[in-house]
């Protein structure tokens, strides 16, 4: 037996026939980072789930071995894989929204976990999960227990499931876009976090990212995967100083960069003024209402053709500030869209409204039917607001998976056929095809691959260029804010506490925040 903890050899995985990922060997050594790098449908995520026995049983034939510490895995019986998942070995997925149970709370998912694996119950499980929740970056962990996941935001819903993952603190660690749905201040904490359990544990980490940040920041080794295949393994300073195929090379040469697209336009199209969002948190009959401020007496003018940056940490209030002014949600204060008040108008009154503001959400997993396919996803817009053919519908579709990148004659397949990059371009394919006047864009690139952000951030300059489109951008992702946004704010705590055109920002930010979010993001200013 070698001294590998995992031994991968020879491994094939097909979906239906078609060869996702082809004769893969890989080792994964005791107390080692190792990195899985590659785009969106590579195979990273397939390779990674293999280990674990998690792909679909029908349709799916995987070939080859698997080894655990001299153990086959492929095959293994179900008793065997049910001692290691969660316990030996934990997976961090990359889609939290879609890996909790929406019926259970935060501390049930994870007590759970504790009560398979190590027996603890009642006030020990308890104080467990309540570490875990502190170690992850949770804050005020005590009310955070009985919450359930539609009432976290998303990089509350990962730090919940990095929690569940490390409860039983395993021999590896399996994290799949660990980061993807935080925002950089907490990706820096809990990449000290994975580094500091890593060294106390001894613990291997196998890390799939797009993030090559991430990647150089905590990884030993580096494996780079095109089309199921690995193309280069080095140590990971070597990688990024001397990489040796040319698809590394693209891979480290796709930072979004350049700037916003100068503009003239001086029209608002979108005015807002004192606009709050309360949730009640608690009270009854005899108890007094607590309210949470998730948003602020916030006011913006946002011109006609211009992208506006809205940055903050997870839980700010960026998203329920944008779903606010959609009119998504229930808010006070004005909203004026072209120059028309909508805070007074009611859902039926704001149907003609709404083929001109479109929204491309953060989770494209939870947006997505999974009972449609993509051509019924896309055109179901066109369906409700305009009086196009059947062959004209065909034909906007393919023109909205062109511009996004993707094959349009894949337009009969089903959301669970793509991986996370390609949903999410879905999502923003079901946003352009109706020609909108403003795009409500929430972590839009979260879950792509760099070399995929590189692209989108063109497309949606081209777009803008082209139809003088308005952008809310909502981002976590400095890099991708400071190529897009003309002018931005940065909200804390459900208020501005910041705001002004994104170079002046960037190059001079006034306030603690604001330095300290792009300190951790090592951009601008330091």
């Amino acid at each position: 037996m070698s001294g590998n903890l995992i031994e991968i050899r020879d491994l094939c995985v097909a979906f239906s026939g078609q060869t996702v990922v082809r004769n893969l060997c890989l080792d994964i050594r005791p107390g080692e980072c190792l990195a899985l790098v590659g785009e969106s449908g590579s195979g990273k995520s397939v390779t990674a789930h293999s280990i674990l026995q998690l792909l679909p049983e029908t349709g799916t034939d995987t070939r080859g071995s698997i080894r655990y510490r001299g153990k086959e895995l492929l095959g293994a019986s179900s008793t065997a894989l049910r001692e290691l998942r969660g316990n030996r070995i934990a997976m961090i997925f990359q889609e939290p929204m879609s890996s909790l149970n929406p019926l259970h709370s935060v501390e049930k998912q994870i007590g759970e976990t504790l009560l398979l694996h190590k027996g603890l119950t009642g006030k020990a499980a308890q104080a467990r999960t309540l570490e875990l929740l502190h170690l992850v970056g949770i804050q005020k962990p005590q009310e955070r227990l009985k919450a359930y996941p539609h009432q976290l935001s998303g990089g509350q819903r990962q730090r919940v499931m990095i929690a569940m993952a490390l409860a039983c603190e395993p021999e590896l660690l399996i994290a799949d876009e660990p980061t993807t749905a935080l925002d950089v201040t907490v990706q820096r904490k809990i990449l000290l976090l994975l580094k500091s359990l890593q060294k106390r544990l001894g613990m291997s980490l196998l890390l799939i990212s797009h993030d090559l940040n991430l990647v150089r920041s905590i990884a030993q080794r580096v494996c780079v995967m095109k089309a199921g295949e690995i193309v280069e393994q080095a140590p990971c300073e070597t990688l990024f100083t001397e990489p040796k195929h040319p698809y590394s090379c693209v891979l480290l040469n796709a930072e979004p960069e350049g700037e916003a697209l100068p503009r003239d336009e001086r029209e608002n199209v979108l005015e807002v003024a004192n606009l709050s969002v309360r949730f009640a948190l608690g009270g009854g009959l005899f108890q007094r209402k607590t309210y949470l401020h998730a948003v602020d007496g916030i006011s913006l003018n946002v011109q006609r053709g211009k992208t506006l940056g809205i940055v903050g940490e997870s839980g700010s209030g960026k998203s329920t500030l944008g779903q606010a002014i959609l009119r998504l949600l229930d808010s006070d204060g004005s909203i004026r869209f072209q120059g028309e008040p909508l805070d007074g108008l009611s859902q039926k009154q704001l149907r003609p409204w709404r083929k001109k503001m479109q929204v491309v959400f953060q989770d494209p997993f939870g947006s997505l039917s999974p009972r449609m396919s993509v051509a019924q996803i896309i055109s179901e817009g066109l369906e409700v607001h305009s009086r196009l053919t059947a062959d004209e519908c065909n034909a906007e579709v393919i023109r909205a998976l062109e511009e996004v990148g993707l094959d349009p004659q894949s337009r009969d397949r089903y959301p669970h056929e793509f991986s996370g990059g390609q949903r999410q371009r879905i999502a923003i394919a079901r946003a352009l095809v109706l020609k909108p006047a403003l795009i409500l864009l929430d972590e839009p690139t979260s879950a792509l691959d760099r070399t995929v952000q590189k692209q989108v951030v063109a497309l949606l300059r081209q777009l803008q260029e082209k139809h003088g489109l308005t952008y809310l951008f909502i981002s976590h992702d400095l890099a991708v804010v400071r190529a897009l946004a003309h002018d931005m704010i940065v909200i804390k705590d459900g208020k501005v506490v910041e705001s002004g055109a994104s170079h002046e920002v960037f190059e001079s930010p006034q306030h603690a925040y604001t330095k300290e979010l792009l300190a951790a993001a090592q951009l601008g200013w330091a």
